[in-house]
């Protein structure tokens, strides 16, 4: 596995380092709860739980939370793959498609294993200079394994344009 991957890696599972991260790039998965549970090449698994800030009217957890931990459990994976990548690929979030089959009043966990897929298609943006996408799946279970919903997010890859020097 690539040095950037495992440091990165290293980072998303320190739960002071990546907290701080949460708080700081993306405050209302902070205070919704969601956090990452494990992460590896292959696999990345997200919660989030059913509180305060993350419930809805209908007394379950509100559909926006459930997509952030979705899309965060696809987007970890992707994200260990574009870490410190030379050159610098983007990637971005081009399409999402959620089936939601049983109310979250728990803590809903979303696996998330396409990161092999994602590697191999990041290295092909990256080799090639085209962009590529790839539609990452999510299925979000609550405690006793049911599952509640499933998650489709598509992710763009694009390496990053060199900079001209100005004259």
């Amino acid at each position: 596995m690539d040095a950037s991957v495992i440091k990165f890696l290293e980072i998303v599972q320190h739960p002071i380092k990546f907290r701080l991260f949460l708080l700081k790039k993306l405050p209302s998965a902070f205070f919704s709860g969601v956090r990452v549970r494990y992460a590896d090449e292959s696999k990345a698994i997200v919660t989030v739980p059913y509180k305060w800030f993350s419930t809805n009217p209908f007394k379950s957890t509100y559909f926006a939370c459930l997509s952030m931990a979705a899309e965060m459990s696809t987007g970890l994976l992707a994200m260990a793959y574009t870490y410190e990548q030379q050159p610098s690929v983007s990637m971005l979030v081009v399409k999402t498609e959620a089936v939601y089959l049983k109310k979250a009043t728990g803590v809903t966990s979303f696996t998330c294993e396409d990161g092999l897929m994602l590697q191999q298609l990041i290295g092909e943006a990256t080799a090639s200079g085209k962009a590529t996408s790839y539609a990452a799946r999510s299925i979000g279970k609550d405690q006793e394994g049911n599952t509640v919903a499933e998650f489709t997010i598509t992710w763009s890859f694009r390496v990053k344009a060199l900079q001209q020097a100005a004259f």
